[in-house]
């Protein structure tokens, strides 16, 4: 028997009504975008508040699980989350489960023969078990450092040793897989899934997938940080979806909350930074028609100035500039 969930619906018919195109076209022409931003970020801060006070009623929860589908924004979440545990007494330590990468030549393979990252398998699952049960045993464990530019793990005298009001938030788009933490008793683990889930209506009727917000910020990302261009993005959705519903969505309902990572306004923010990179997807590339259904969407909002965004916020993981350790 599954756990219940901590869900988040919109209170009244209002909040429902500022998840819509107009309201915020409305607010952003008025000069009222920063009061925008404000109100998304309250959206978070609200909900990750009411996940760390059921965490810190359970002192046996020793380890936070944290995953959820491609450009959810696990990492901001991670560390927003250990802010809000801070507050309430713990003492949190977070970890991604990236670093515990198979080294090059180690990657399975998919039903094309291509290396599949999306799979469980692209981790090191018996290292990954080992280290944990390490530290919630109180073992001084070498942590790793997985360098994605040679593909190899790496030591760099990085220690960690848990004291007993110390909590794991554990992020990545396997954490919820038994799999990861089988030697580590149910009781001592807490899940939380997180996702965008409330998606923007255009007039009432038509509303656009979460999906596409999810799609924007990894194209957003992976302009700034991976070299990556839309066309190079948009080629390997296919495959991150299909790992997607393989490997994250059937773990779902074992998450004891979930947290909504959609932001109001970060469409028009995003806007700003991809919808001119989008046109360079060439009429005759495969991603093209996907290039034009993504500016399709943001032709209907009105831009919002990225200083408005706050330095904590989730969207800077794709828009740049956290103060967070985010990539």
């Amino acid at each position: 028997m599954t756990k219940p969930y901590i869900t988040f619906n919109y209170p009244d018919e209002t909040a429902r009504l500022r998840h819509t195109v107009a309201y915020i076209n409305e607010q952003i022409e008025s000069g009222h975008g920063a009061q925008l931003v404000a109100n998304g970020e309250a959206w978070h801060d609200e909900q990750l508040k009411r996940i760390a006070t059921d965490i810190c009623a359970r002192p046996e929860i020793r380890i936070v699980l944290l995953a959820g589908p491609s450009s959810s924004g696990k990492t901001s979440t991670s560390h927003r989350l250990c802010l809000q545990l801070l507050d309430c007494g713990r003492q949190p330590v977070a970890l991604s489960l990236d670093n515990w990468f198979v080294e090059s030549g180690r990657t399975p393979l998919d039903e094309n023969g291509k290396p599949d990252y999306e799979s469980v398998y692209a981790l090191d699952l018996e290292l990954l078990n080992n280290d944990l049960q390490g530290l919630i045993t109180g073992k001084q464990v070498d942590l790793p450092t997985f360098n994605f530019l040679t593909s190899k793990r790496e030591y760099n005298g990085e220690q960690l040793q848990l004291k007993q009001t110390n909590i794991l938030v554990i992020e990545g788009i396997h954490a919820l897989n038994p799999l990861l933490t089988e030697h580590i008793p149910a009781e001592g683990k807490y899940k939380v899934f997180a996702a965008p889930m409330s998606p923007i209506s255009l007039d009432g009727e038509r509303w656009i997938p979460t999906s596409v917000n999810r799609l924007l910020r990894r194209i957003s990302r992976d302009l700034r940080t991976r070299g990556h261009s839309p066309l190079d993005t948009i080629a390997l959705w296919p495959s991150v979806r299909a790992g997607e519903t393989k490997w994250i969505e059937p773990f779902r309902q074992e998450a004891n909350a979930q947290f909504d990572t959609s932001m109001v306004y970060e469409l028009p923010a995003i806007k700003v930074n991809v919808e001119r990179a989008l046109q360079t997807v060439p009429a005759t590339a495969p991603e093209y028609e996907m290039a034009k259904q993504l500016q399709f969407f943001l032709k209907f909002f009105e831009p919002l100035e990225t200083d408005l965004v706050p330095r904590t916020s989730l969207l800077r993981e794709f828009i740049g500039g956290s103060q967070f350790n985010v990539g």
